[in-house]
């Protein structure tokens, strides 16, 4: 048995492996709970051990690698796809195309948030489960910007009502920031923006409105816009921009990915970067597949 906070120098071990990318906080601590996770041959059963970092720790008996550098990429997701690993039903997932579209030797990334299967546009992947959870934690007020094509009637007066959030059978969303971009006799696109990223909040919040959507996608994600990325294509941010916004969101968090262990969270009420700037033509998305989780280890190219 390990005993916790048995190195008070140290961090606690689910965020060390959050860190290295192997996956988040939460899974970590359901992995710890199968006794999947090991130091140096001995089970770790709490997630409160403390270590000063992972040598010597293996996951289901191979060994984890010391972090690299937060890296972040963009990726144009096509409609059709899973936002997970692997699929029982065999449908393909995120990882059959970015196989292609990442460069050799990579490594694991995990998605930031998720696109459903008919969602298509921006999905951020990240080999860092730290920074993964300080963008899709909801009080950190990260906006994700989408944009969809619907049928119905609709005002700009009913939309702007968003703006007050709205509950839909029971589930309360929060503030939606909606514009009517174009319409023609009872088609329109609708562009909106939000921080929580509920499951599947735009089509639920547009279907109460009476729209039927048919095309929907996700065209920024804090600051980083999808922009001219050909669909099924990846990118990768450049470093001094990935840890610029990475150093800003920290601060506005209460710098709480690098607090002490047990040091509690302070969030800000919103986030460091500004929203994206409007565009015209198509491109959004929302979270929502109900796929296998994402990758848990870092060992490997994605699958």
């Amino acid at each position: 048995m390990i005993e916790p906070e048995q190195d008070r120098t140290g961090e606690r071990i689910a965020k060390l492996l959050a860190r290295a990318g192997v996956a988040s906080r939460r899974e970590i601590e359901r992995m710890i709970a199968d006794r999947r996770i090991a130091l140096n041959g001995v089970i770790i059963d709490t997630p409160a051990t403390i270590l000063p970092d992972l040598r010597g720790i293996t996951v289901d008996g191979q060994p984890v690698a010391e972090p690299e550098r937060t890296r972040l990429f963009r990726f144009h997701k096509p409609a059709g796809l899973l936002t997970a690993e692997r699929d029982p039903a065999g449908r393909p997932t995120i990882y059959n195309a970015l196989r292609n579209a990442v460069p050799a030797g990579t490594g694991r990334l995990m998605p930031i948030g998720r696109l459903d299967l008919n969602t298509e546009g921006l999905l951020l992947m990240t080999n860092d489960g730290e920074f993964k959870r300080l963008l899709e934690l909801p009080a950190n007020g990260v906006p994700r910007t989408y944009r969809a094509r619907t049928f119905g009637d609709i005002s700009q007066a009913q939309l702007e009502e968003l703006i007050e959030g709205i509950t839909v059978e029971g589930i309360r969303y929060g503030r939606i920031d909606a514009n009517l971009e174009r319409s023609t006799g009872h088609n329109q696109w609708i562009e909106l923006t939000l921080s929580e990223g509920k499951n599947r909040e735009v089509r639920r919040v547009l279907e109460h409105l009476g729209l039927q959507v048919s095309r929907l996608l996700r065209t920024a994600y804090g600051p980083f816009p999808l922009g001219d990325l050909p669909r099924g294509a990846a990118d990768e941010i450049p470093r001094e921009m990935t840890d610029r916004f990475a150093a800003s969101l920290r601060k506005a968090a209460g710098k709480q990915a690098v607090k002490p262990a047990g040091t509690g969270p302070q969030h800000s009420p919103r986030p460091p970067s500004s929203r994206p700037p409007r565009r015209s033509g198509p491109g959004g998305g929302e979270s929502g597949d109900r796929g296998r989780r994402a990758p848990v280890s870092r060992r490997g190219k994605p699958a």
